[in-house]
């Protein structure tokens, strides 16, 4: 079974709030982006958040536009075995240090977990420092995750009211 690898994060000193995925999905994996299967919902639901559009600017912009707004990106599993895209196959997994990346960059004080795997697993990787951050569970931006949009982006709109408040 092949290994599987999260991304790099992305992150700046300005970076205020973190969404944590889980690990990223065979087409994401492909493109070598974020959130690169195009049914995934999550940069729509982002550009309703900081009220900029994502999804026509190429991927360098949509992180850059990202981190101009304070929005920092990462995924909870380090590395796994996982056949397909589905979180439930994750097997084997070695998880980020998130605790590291927070100490380094101060200026974070909310975190929010795309879905609920993300959430039970990063969640438990902060222990205690958990309690150090505003945490937000999000409806997964899967299309998986079968919710439907118009419920996901109000959920998500949480996002906004953290971002001005921080």
């Amino acid at each position: 079974m092949e290994l599987k690898r999260c991304f790099d994060p992305v992150v700046d000193q300005h970076t205020r709030l973190l969404v944590l995925g889980s690990l990223p999905g065979d087409k994401s994996l492909a493109a070598q982006e974020y959130y690169g299967n195009r049914q995934n919902k999550f940069w729509l639901l982002m550009s309703e958040v900081i009220g900029t559009e994502l999804v026509p600017l190429d991927y360098s912009s949509r992180l850059k536009a990202l981190l101009e707004h304070g929005v920092g990106l990462w995924d909870v599993v380090a590395e796994a075995h996982r056949p397909g895209s589905l979180d439930s196959r994750i097997r084997a997994r070695n998880d980020n240090d998130l605790c590291a990346l927070l100490a380094r960059h101060p200026n974070i004080k909310a975190i929010a977990f795309n879905g609920g795997t993300a959430a039970k697993l990063g969640i438990k990787v902060l222990g205690s420092h958990a309690a150090n951050f505003q945490i937000v569970e999000l409806p997964s931006s899967s299309p998986a995750y079968t919710l439907g949009y118009a419920e996901k982006a109000v959920r998500w709109q949480a996002l906004r009211a953290i971002l001005r408040a921080t």
